[in-house]
């Protein structure tokens, strides 16, 4: 996991698992989207501080991908069904998930941890490796940091090209749907602290754009880790709105149904130093042996429109190919 222009901090194995995070050293939060993983801290042999991942043997590998096409039907679907939802005032926003499937020839998939760009701020560059699976990538979404009783989170929320970035500035269905997230965190947060809301901002992220909004918490008391990750994942910038045991199951049965790798969105954090970090695992490419798959998302309220959505999903997984410089058979 490497923050910003950071140094990259290499977990390697093998792993010891725990329920709970230890009270010393450093260990990794590594969970999937609905946290069924009972022992998700991971605990590594040992672990270096490096520049560069070639340092620990992640070398760039030319490999090509046989991409499938993706077909809209299926998404088009979920997307009647969650506008159905929304009419009748089960749920506000979810978040559906089209993943982009491939096979690759010509390589591993822990070969892209070499290939990511070295991306500085505001992007967090993370990666998990185990028996043939695994995923990485590079997310501009912080979930939360903890440093004793202070924590910092995010709204994220909102997308365009960055070309369209005047008109995103004032795209009230963008800022609408920015805010469900920020004014939802503001609430889980207030009854545990005393918050600071930062004003409204555009991150640019280079061919696009994001509306971004910083959030600062004095916590009345400390709290545990794994309280804060249930507390705040998902957010509504990856999971339902309202979020109930009723629309995390809707949501999670039209991720399976879309073929969304569990992991997508899911925390993933580094413990180091009393210091605690976790990111949301999006804008990354997931693997199984030779299978590879990019999932994107998007929030869909009432004024979502199909086709802008698709576009949006296209885009990020476009942005990832770039950043992890995935060829084509």
């Amino acid at each position: 996991m490497k923050a910003g222009d950071g140094t990259y901090l290499v977990g390697l194995g093998p792993f010891e698992q725990r329920a709970m995070a230890p009270e010393l050293g450093v260990a990794f939060y590594c969970n999937d989207f609905t946290l069924s993983d009972p022992l998700p801290w991971k605990i590594p042999a040992e672990w270096v501080e490096v520049n560069s991942l070639q340092e620990v043997g992640c070398a760039p590998v030319s490999a090509a991908i046989d991409w499938q096409e993706i077909e809209a039907d299926g998404f088009a679907g979920v997307f009647a069904e969650i506008n159905e939802m929304i009419s009748r005032g089960v749920i506000e926003k979810s978040v559906p998930v089209a993943t982009e499937k491939g096979r690759m020839t010509g390589g591993t998939g822990e070969s892209f941890m070499g290939n990511i760009q070295a991306l500085g701020a505001p992007f967090y560059s993370y990666g998990w490796a185990l028996d043939g699976s695994g995923f990485c990538g590079a997310t501009p979404e912080l979930l939360f940091e903890l440093d004793d009783c202070r924590l910092k989170t995010m709204a994220l929320a909102g997308t365009a090209k960055a070309d369209e970035r005047d008109v995103f500035a004032v795209d009230g269905k963008e800022i609408r749907e920015h805010e469900f997230v920020a004014q939802t965190l503001v609430a889980k947060l207030s009854d545990i602290g005393r918050v600071s809301r930062a004003e409204r901002s555009i991150m640019d992220l280079g061919d696009l754009v994001h509306f971004h909004t910083a959030i600062d918490v004095e916590l009345f008391a400390a709290r545990g880790m794994d309280d804060l990750i249930r507390r705040l994942h998902p957010t509504p910038a990856l999971g339902p709105l309202p979020r109930t045991e009723e629309t995390m199951s809707l949501l999670v049965e039209w991720r399976q149904r879309l073929g969304c790798p569990p992991c997508f969105g899911a925390p993933f954090g580094l413990l180091k130093g009393g210091v605690f970090r976790s990111v949301v695992a999006i804008r990354g490419v997931h693997w199984q042996g030779a299978d590879i798959s990019i999932p994107s998302g998007c929030g869909v309220i009432e004024a979502s429109r199909l086709v802008n959505e698709w576009r949006e999903l296209r885009l990020k997984r476009e942005a990832v190919k770039a950043a992890v410089h995935m060829g084509r058979a």
